[in-house]
């Protein structure tokens, strides 16, 4: 007698995709072309046939806690090649938001991240907590924010230099910042660790792997492995539709790279040595962080261009750009601080630099709530398919 399953549609699960920009499930009739045209498939059991499938018949759990949905790069030859006009990169890019905001937890959080309504209470929220926590610090006397801040005087300079920690100081600033940092990272720590047990799971049951538990070594040398592929972007290259995606991709990935350098060794140069900034142009971090900035504002640019350019073809949501509109003006905004430092204009560089602050704090708070935890999940699951052995 035949093995029977039992399928039970989740409805609502099917709408959501929908409201994620995949509405354009309904016309797909399952031709296959989408796995025959990807160019980074994997030979056994290729995407994103399946997942179309799954997503048709509203098997979430099928889908959320499939790793396959995390290897696609969206790079559009699939849609463009898809006869009726179901655009699978789009469909799997809204079940990839849907897979972010499970694993992520905290919805009400994760609501005002991703509604546009919700965008002024997420702006207001570090302008606030800035202005209160240094105010309630000057009444206990301890003056960490200052609205006349002075000028740094060094070795006989008469006219000195400003500096911006004597406006937001550095520390009142890192108190911020640091249980930000943790709470994201916990979020992240137990969001992957759900996703590795459900990726398992369904690797499992759908015959993508015969090993029957994973072996914490093995899945970190995976991981070195796969390390390569993503810091040059080789699957961006394979892909024949957008090609162009790669370069500005490249830019602000490795202009965040950057960044986090650059803020590792001033943080263990203010805590260890006890030496602020501003560093001379010349110094060699400063140059690493005015290189990671400007790479940050043309590669912000050129996703923006490349996104109008593909309005029409391709899917774009409030969330495509909230990130790439968050990356431009994280860039523009650190740039202009330090311009406007150069060039003596006071009032305008500390106003310039309570935006910015206000930026960073929306891209750390929001990074496990918006597209941008992809560069964790995509991560975790191409490791995994290394791990797994698929090809």
């Amino acid at each position: 007698m035949a093995d029977k399953y039992l399928v039970e549609p989740d409805v609502g699960f099917i709408k959501e995709i929908g409201e994620y920009g995949g509405d354009s499930l309904k016309k797909c009739f399952q031709c296959a072309t989408c796995s025959v045209a990807c160019p980074i498939s994997p030979d056994t059991k290729p995407f994103p046939r399946k997942e179309m499938i799954a997503a048709s018949w509203g098997l979430k759990d099928k889908l959320v806690g499939n790793g396959d949905i995390w290897l696609c790069h969206n790079c559009g030859d699939c849609s463009t090649l898809c006869p009726r006009g179901a655009k699978p990169g789009d469909v799997l890019s809204a079940i990839r938001m849907y897979a972010i905001s499970h694993y992520a937890g905290f919805p009400a959080l994760g609501k005002i991240v991703n509604d546009p309504k919700k965008l002024p209470i997420l702006a207001a929220i570090p302008a606030v907590l800035f202005l209160v926590v240094g105010l309630v610090l000057k009444i206990f006397g301890v003056n960490w924010l200052n609205f006349s801040p002075e000028r740094v005087v060094e070795h006989g300079d008469t006219v000195g230099h400003i500096a911006h920690h004597m406006f937001f100081h550095t520390w009142m600033v890192d108190m911020i910042f640091v249980p930000t940092s943790i709470f994201v990272v916990s979020i992240f720590a137990m969001g992957l660790k759900r996703m590795i047990a459900d990726m398992h799971a369904n690797a499992l049951l759908e015959g993508k792997t015969d090993k029957q538990k994973i072996d914490p070594k093995g899945f970190i040398e995976a991981l070195i492995k796969t390390l390569p592929t993503i810091l040059k972007h080789s699957k961006f290259s394979e892909c024949g539709e957008n090609t162009e995606r790669a370069t500005p991709h490249m830019m602000v990935f490795f202009g965040f790279i950057g960044l986090a350098v650059v803020t590792g060794i001033f943080f263990v140069v203010l805590y260890g040595f006890g030496i602020h900034g501003p560093y001379q142009q010349f110094n060699p971090v400063k140059l690493l962080a005015n290189v990671s900035g400007i790479a940050l504002v043309i590669g912000g640019l050129l996703m923006i261009k490349n996104r109008k350019a593909k309005s029409a073809d391709q899917v774009t949501t409030y969330k495509d750009w909230f990130l790439v509109g968050l990356v431009f003006a994280l860039g523009l905004t650190g740039m202009l601080t330090e311009l406007t430092r150069l060039a003596d204009a006071a009032f305008l560089t500390y106003l310039l630099y309570y935006v910015h602050l206000m930026c960073v704090f929306i891209l750390f708070i929001s990074l496990p709530f918006s597209k941008l935890a992809h560069l964790v999940y995509r991560t975790t699951a191409m490791a995994y398919n290394e791990y797994a052995g698929r090809k």
